[in-house]
């Protein structure tokens, strides 16, 4: 947690001092004095540094005095050349003797844009390790899935048809790598992709259960079977049932990974904004401009400094309702992602729709060889043995039952548990000027305090909560229209709200 420095003892009073540095620069550091450690001589301070004070101590200017030190050596009373009426300053506009300079302004300026970027990147820090952690587990739970898929459908070729196996293997594996690739984001289209798988199947399945054992038929006869499949309908109904489920659970698939990455690219826009100069003019005014007026200890009141990080991130402020939108979305795809939505349960099925196909061409070979005749030429006609041996099966379905995911170890649990941690997250851009202003040296009150202009007993200007645009005549931190990058996040969030609802449609 960054917070701005304070003293840890009502006895003891800052003393704002320069480390002169290599060249004639001065750095700004602070000591403070301890008025219960004198010497008997008075004439020596002892000097330490502290995190905490009473919240009434700093209301009392302690006296400016200034110090001057090399690296390495004590502090030392001498006061520095710069001391003077402060001029040239800009923004910290002093009531008297100041020892800020230009340079010193702008150099807090600088820390001040620094702080609050630090902070915004701890404000996210919990919710971009949540999102981006799951998004990479999700990516590799889907292509492990994909890879159980495949290696269930090359079992079931080696148990059902051990003569074919050898050659489907190649085709198989090719269609899983494109339904990986699909699910990345790869621009293929799923039926153009079930419909090869199951053309260039054909001719693999077909001669050999005619003629089985007999050599493999002449290129242009495989390439006919090839072209006549679908006209044929030889698996029947099961390719466009494939082509159903594969598309719909592919897709909203796809846009789930999508999802979550946009979810990354939001948080990582917002954690390094480029904030504009009037807000950088106001965070120094409120962080820093107390120390050039004497008052080492002055904390801003909280009233003012929502204001200015209203003032400061109003654009960000305008993402609250499209990302609240984006998690409502978010869960309603994981609930629909079940059935012909779920990636899982589709994919670790597949195998057995092949199966069924398969079985369908079997059933029908009698019509199949007598068209085919006609179309291909003429073959052979001779009693086949099938290879679906019905012991075979059952003790396939034993073997693949035994591999396939538990209940509670799914991928549907992870994605319920994803949901209900990202709601706790609902309202993280509406809260952030106030998690800033809790989150640095900011009293939690409007008493006692600096307004920007000078330590008040009571802050009587309050912020709004409609996105800081109220602010722009009260702060320094005025609310402009969104910047581009913001206007880009939002706009693809509204994108992806709306393509959400779209795959889980019939």
């Amino acid at each position: 947690m960054w917070a701005l420095p304070v003293l840890p003892d009502p006895e003891l009073r800052g003393i704002l001092c320069f480390r002169r540095g290599g060249g004639r620069e001065e750095t700004p550091v602070l000591a403070y004095e301890s008025l219960a450690e004198e010497s008997p001589k008075g004439k020596q301070k002892a000097y330490t540094g502290g995190e905490s004070l009473d919240a009434r101590s700093h209301l009392r200017p302690v006296p400016l005095r200034f110090c001057c030190a090399t690296p390495g050596t004590q502090l030392a009373f001498s006061p520095p050349a710069g001391l003077g009426t402060g001029s040239d300053l800009q923004i910290c506009i002093p009531k008297a003797l100041t020892c800020c300079s230009r340079k010193m302004e702008e150099r807090y300026q600088g820390l001040a844009r620094s702080n609050m970027e630090q902070i915004l990147q701890t404000a996210s820090m919990d919710l971009k390790f949540l999102i981006m952690q799951n998004a990479a587990l999700f990516q590799e739970a889907f292509e492990m899935v994909v890879r159980h898929a495949r290696n269930h459908t090359n079992s079931m070729f080696r148990n059902y048809f051990r003569h074919v196996a050898a050659r489907t293997s190649k085709l198989v594996g090719e269609f899983f790598t494109d339904i990986s690739l699909y699910i990345l984001g790869s621009d293929i289209n799923v039926n153009d992709m079930v419909n090869e798988f199951f053309d260039s199947l054909f001719p693999l399945i077909y001669p050999h259960l005619i003629h089985p054992g007999a050599p493999d038929p002449p290129v242009e006869t495989l390439e006919c079977l090839r072209l006549a499949r679908r006209d044929l309908k030889a698996f029947g109904p099961f390719p466009k049932i494939m082509m159903t489920q594969v598309s719909k659970s592919l897709q909203v698939t796809r846009l789930f990974l999508q999802a979550l990455n946009l979810g990354i690219e939001v948080v990582n826009t917002t954690d390094h904004l480029r904030f504009s100069k009037e807000c950088g003019r106001a965070l120094l005014k409120m962080w820093y401009c107390p120390q050039c007026q004497d008052l080492l200890l002055a904390k801003p009141c909280a009233g003012f400094c929502g204001g200015v990080l209203q003032g400061c991130l109003a654009s960000v402020v305008e993402i609250d309702g499209h990302w609240r939108e984006y998690l409502r979305s978010l869960e309603g795809m994981v609930k629909g992602m079940k059935g012909t939505y779920d990636v899982e349960h589709v994919l670790l099925n597949l195998f057995s729709l092949v199966q069924d196909a398969i079985g369908y061409m079997q059933k029908n070979a009698g019509k199949l060889v007598t068209t085919i005749s006609k179309l291909c030429g003429p073959s052979q006609q001779r009693q086949h043995r099938s290879a679906w041996n019905p012991e075979d099966h059952v003790a396939d379905q034993r073997m693949m039952g035994a591999t396939l995911v538990e209940p509670q170890e799914t991928l549907s649990g992870r994605k319920r548990e994803l949901v209900t941690k990202l709601r706790a997250h609902s309202g993280f851009y509406s809260s952030l000027p106030e998690y800033i202003c809790s989150h640095s040296s900011t009293v939690h009150n409007n008493t006692f305090c600096w307004n920007g202009h000078e330590v008040v007993e009571r802050y009587t200007h309050p912020p709004t909560r409609n996105g800081g645009r109220s602010q722009s005549g009260q702060h320094e931190a005025k609310a402009r229209g969104p910047e581009p990058v913001i206007s880009q996040i939002i706009d693809k969030l509204k994108h992806i709200n709306q393509r959400k609802l779209l795959p889980i449609q019939d």
